[in-house]
């Protein structure tokens, strides 16, 4: 029996936040802009199958609350049963305290 696929969403926050690094990564390389938007996407569609692969967010202590280094970014997930939130792209040099908060 195959492992169980959650469901994909992703919060507005998340969504202006990767717009916004590919973005800014495209004023120097439209190509770089390229591969991070694919990989960010990548490593969010392969949580649905390995939600539990990620680390909890250290900052946080909450075993439903992950992320997954996608350099050089943090992808912020909520693990939930039926589906995984992604709640926000973090840059690795930004502190989890100063990045505004995203309702799942």
């Amino acid at each position: 029996m195959g492992a169980r696929r959650r469901r994909i969403v992703w919060s507005e926050g998340a969504r202006r936040e990767l717009d916004e690094a590919v973005s800014y990564i495209a004023e120097d390389s439209i190509a770089s802009a390229i591969r991070i938007l694919e990989q960010i996407l990548g490593s969010a569609e392969s949580l649905g199958t390995l939600g539990e692969r990620g680390r909890v967010v250290p900052e946080r202590g909450d075993p439903s609350i992950r992320e997954l280094l996608v350099d050089p970014f943090r992808l912020l997930y909520h693990l939930r049963d039926s589906d995984i939130v992604i709640l926000g792209i973090l840059h690795q040099r930004r502190t989890y305290e100063r990045w505004p908060r995203r309702s799942s």
